[in-house]
Formats: structure tokens, sequence, C-alpha cells
């Protein structure tokens, strides 16, 4: 976990103070995730972006990570900035019932949440499969994305 506070303070005013996660615009598993969040987020807490997008980019190289395989989606709650099995526990914990239950998933011993994890991100393209093109959000679903959070055109880039 890393605190948004860390983030360059253009990174910080990017993420406007608000919740959020970016996700693998091309993974249909991260993708998947995304509409799974956008549905029960009912509230709007949540705001998006792909991992693909300006802000993205930036959010990956600002943490150390890399910005052509993304192995990880980063969801932002409370001011804190989580990865793998943390954030999806972090994520289903901002959700209202019955999902906050699957935030036990943080609770996990640390060597199983890394070994499963790393062996789905690393599989992910082969065992869920990859977008070949993008959607085009319309303009309720681009108003749920963060400023710079997705571009036009190009694979992986909501568009």
């Amino acid at each position: 976990m890393t605190p948004v506070a860390d983030l360059p303070p253009d990174l910080r005013a990017r993420i406007e103070g608000r919740d959020a996660i970016v996700f693998d615009g091309e993974c249909v598993l991260c993708s998947g995730f995304f509409r799974f969040m956008l549905k029960r987020d009912r509230a709007g807490r949540f705001r998006y972006a792909t991992a693909q997008s300006d802000l993205g980019q930036a959010l990956y190289a600002a943490l150390g990570l890399p910005t052509d395989f993304f192995e990880t989606n980063l969801v932002i709650v409370d001011g804190r900035i989580y990865r793998k099995v943390d954030a999806f526990a972090a994520a289903m914990r901002a959700l209202p019932a019955p999902w906050p239950v699957l935030g036990v998933a943080a609770w996990l011993p640390g060597w199983l949440k890394v070994s499963v994890y790393n062996v789905i991100a690393r599989n992910r393209y082969r065992l869920f499969g990859r977008h070949d093109s993008c959607m085009v959000p319309d303009t309720a679903l681009r108003a749920r994305f963060l400023p710079g959070g997705y571009a036009l055109g190009g694979p992986g880039q909501l568009g």
C-alpha cells in the first residue's frame, strides 16, 4: 500500500482526491473487473482509468511499475493505493453488501496471495483473452473516468 500523498503533486491533482481503479484495458479479466465494479458501485464512489491511458502510464511509472505489461490493477481508496490481491480486497470493502465480505482476501497469507495472483496475472491473456478493439464510452460513462484516464483510439484504450 502506497499513500497517494507520496505521488508527485501533478498526479495527486489529476486523481482529484477520488477513489479510483486503474485497469488494463486490453485484458478481458481486468475489463470484466471494471464492468463488475461499475455495475455495483451505484453511489459512483469510484472513478476509472485504463493503464494504457496518459494518467495510467504516469501512475504506473510513479509507482515504479512497468508501463508496458500491467500485472496489477491499482485501486485507490481513502488516499491509499493498493495492488494485486489487496487492490481487489480494498475495492470489495468499498462496495455495498454483500461484497465487503470478499475483503477478507487481504488477510490471506502473503505467500498465498502473491503466488496465486502472479500465476493468474502472468497468464491472464492466455486464460481469459485480450480485447482487439476498444469500447466507446458514452457521455455518462466518460463522466466516471478521471481526466486523462482514457484516450481515443488504440488497442486497450477506451475511446
